[in-house]
């Protein structure tokens, strides 16, 4: 193909970079992450959350995850902060008997004091003093998180000199944070793993929907640096960069 041909077709998949929800159906198969970590999360909710515990998924995305939980939903609470998921968690959770409570603040989360047995969070914001607050004497908050270092190879190839969006969201400066907040850490993880990427047009969707990594990102302003991916693509079949994750269990 041509540098041209290339443009228009990357600048096709630029014009459909958007989500509803945490929904990545528009590049399935075309790139591939979190297949290797060292823990498994779903796993680990399984293993704490009975059914007579009072649970709160925060920044629950569209709440598919905590939907595919079948926690009973009358013992079930949910927060969101971005708009176009807060409007689809009234469409979804509410009829389903969910309470979800709309709240861009970790550090205001709009319920009373030990309000729950289980606190779940994952790829969201948190303040552990909130945390500390809404949970009952034993109660555990679980999370998986993206770190400070996530995709910053990929990064530094299309937008060099990026600052980081979230510094200090590593597992030694949270950890720390918890136990200040009054928290013991159960367990505490952190893994660097590949993502792949098996074509530009992959790589040029998922940049633009994660806009918080990369900022300022088009096919347009990147253009140059997307052939040399292109020439990854050639070469070995796909782009690969590094994901940055760690996982916090912590009791009240």
């Amino acid at each position: 193909m041509t540098d041209a041909e290339w443009k228009a077709l990357w600048k096709e998949e630029e014009t459909q970079a958007r989500i509803r929800g945490w929904d990545f159906s528009h590049i399935r198969g075309r790139f591939e992450e979190e297949h290797d970590l060292p823990w498994d999360y779903r796993g680990l909710v399984r293993e704490y959350l009975r059914e007579d515990m009072d649970l709160l998924d925060c920044d629950t995305g569209g709440g598919e995850f905590l939907r595919s939980l079948g926690h009973p939903a009358e013992r079930t609470a949910a927060t969101e902060g971005w708009p176009p998921n807060v409007k689809l968690c009234r469409e979804v959770l509410p009829p389903l008997g969910i309470d979800f409570r709309e709240c861009a603040d970790p550090a205001a989360i709009p319920f009373p004091d030990g309000s729950f047995d289980i606190i779940l969070n994952r790829h969201g914001a948190f303040d552990p003093g909130e945390l500390f607050r809404l949970l009952r004497p034993g109660g555990v908050f679980l999370t998986e998180q993206v770190g400070e270092d996530n995709e910053r190879d990929l990064v530094e190839r299309v937008l060099p000199g990026t600052p980081k969006p979230f510094p200090h969201r590593n597992l030694r400066e949270q950890r720390e944070a918890f136990e200040k907040a009054g928290f013991r850490i159960f367990r505490g993880e952190e893994a660097f793993r590949p993502i792949f990427f098996y074509d530009v047009g992959a790589f040029v969707w998922f940049a633009r929907v994660i806009e918080w990594e990369f900022p300022g990102f088009s096919v347009d302003r990147c253009f140059d640096r997307l052939l040399a991916l292109q020439e990854d693509i050639g070469r070995s079949g796909k782009i690969q960069g590094t994901i940055h994750r760690y996982l916090i269990l912590a009791q009240k």
